[in-house]
């Protein structure tokens, strides 16, 4: 008689935190560029499987999938991305530098008080987007992280931050990733205690020694990690020392909306590094890396083809875009490592770029990248109107390449493009 085979026993799930069940309210953060710093509300739908205990259904309460803002937004987050709704402080009294977060455009944004009009409200900085926007207290929250299951800081803690200084008023969390950063169209808003800072002490040094490597009035560039600006270097010269890893810098070429001073930043030491040493250059060769001088700032990108009467044309990775310069608008590119400068190899381009052949196409007469194909559409509001944005897929790249861009703006720049 044969044996009775023997149950099989069923692995149990990963237990769910309690913030991720089916039907919890919790705050989503968008995994697009435009809106690095945002959290918008939501509600868990659902786990998308047990094979994938990390990702999760969830369907956001202000962002739609049509214009008509009747079909509610669904997409799969990673629980890293989600957290349960922050909490809110009844009455608190904000102070200047402070970290908060700002509700704007149906979410809440990452920004930094820059000033305090004494009248309950404030002027907040938003520093991937360069903006500058005031806000009520009433709109306003003191950021928090929420960190391996519990807010940091709590609600009895505080945390004290710097603050930068430099504005930009642009489409806010909207990134045109096919253009390099233009400050053609971009307005610069000065701060009206930008000038005084030290004096008022509204900025504290915590002492006037030299921190580190820099000191004051030394010459250096800054460079910064936001989307539209990766890649770039700007001149700029130490103003004061805030502590030890950082400064007050002034900007060389970028100035305020007035045009009567240059802009102010406060950047660490991870963004800052001395200027470089000039290195002269008869000719450049094609795949050689360097640094063109466009819009005030230095771009670092390879020559894709080398042209007539001492000009070249010139492939940014962080852009996808192609630009032609003049011989005595490009640098080589070097980078400051360990204390000392050292000249690229153009062997690593090979493995930067999308491929050689890629490159090779870009560089044959006038090759510009299209638009191929619309791999997502969705709903976003914008200045309280529902904007239709496409996950583009560019020609030569892969689908893990592709971005999201306004469907308008692709329209506009590509009148043929019939997705």
């Amino acid at each position: 008689m044969p044996r009775k085979p023997k149950p099989k026993c069923r692995r149990a799930a990963a237990d769910v935190p309690m913030h991720l069940k089916p039907g919890t309210q919790v705050e989503i953060s968008p995994d697009d560029p435009g809106y690095r710093g945002s959290w918008y509300a939501g509600t868990v739908i659902k786990r998308v499987s047990s094979k994938e205990p990390t990702k999760f259904v969830v369907q956001y309460s202000s962002l739609f999938e049509d214009e008509d803002g009747k079909k509610p937004l669904r997409e799969i987050c990673d629980a890293a991305k989600l957290r349960p709704p922050a909490p809110r402080e009844r009455k608190r009294k904000f102070r200047f530098s402070e970290k908060v977060d700002c509700f704007y455009n149906d979410g809440w944004w990452e920004g930094m008080i820059t000033e305090d009009f004494q009248n309950g409200r404030f002027m907040v900085y938003f520093r991937p987007t360069k903006e500058q926007i005031e806000f009520g207290e009433d709109e306003m929250r003191l950021h928090r992280e929420w960190v391996d299951g519990v807010w940091e800081p709590s609600e009895e803690e505080e945390k004290e931050v710097g603050c930068a200084t430099k504005v930009r008023k642009s489409n806010f969390g909207i990134t045109d990733k096919m253009k390099l950063a233009s400050y053609d169209g971009m307005t610069e808003k000065k701060l009206e205690h930008g000038k005084n800072l030290m004096s008022e002490g509204k900025l504290e040094t915590r002492n006037s020694r030299t921190w580190g490597k820099f000191g004051k009035g030394t010459r250096v560039e800054v460079s910064s990690d936001e989307d539209g600006f990766k890649g770039s270097w700007f001149a700029a010269t130490i103003v004061d020392v805030l502590g030890k890893d950082r400064y007050l810098i002034q900007y060389e070429s970028l100035r305020t909306e007035d045009d009567r001073e240059f802009l102010k930043e406060v950047v660490d030491t991870l963004h800052i590094r001395p200027y470089p040493p000039e290195t002269i250059v008869d000719h450049y060769k094609k795949f050689e890396e360097v640094d063109a001088l466009y819009n005030d700032g230095w771009w670092v990108g390879i020559i894709s083809k080398v042209l007539t009467n001492s000009r070249y044309m010139v492939y940014f990775q962080n852009t996808l875009e192609e630009l032609v310069f003049k011989h005595s608008e490009l640098r080589l590119h070097q980078d400051w490592i360990n204390g000392k400068w050292l000249v690229a190899s153009q062997k690593k381009w090979g493995d930067a770029l999308p491929g050689i052949q890629q490159l090779n196409a870009l560089a044959s007469e006038s090759s510009p990248i299209f638009p191929a194909a619309v791999l997502n559409r969705k709903v976003m509001k914008q200045q309280n109107k529902p904007t239709t944005m496409w996950l583009i897929q560019w020609e030569g790249c892969s689908a893990d390449e592709a971005t999201w861009e306004r469907r308008d703006e692709i329209l506009q720049r590509f009148p043929n493009f019939n997705p």
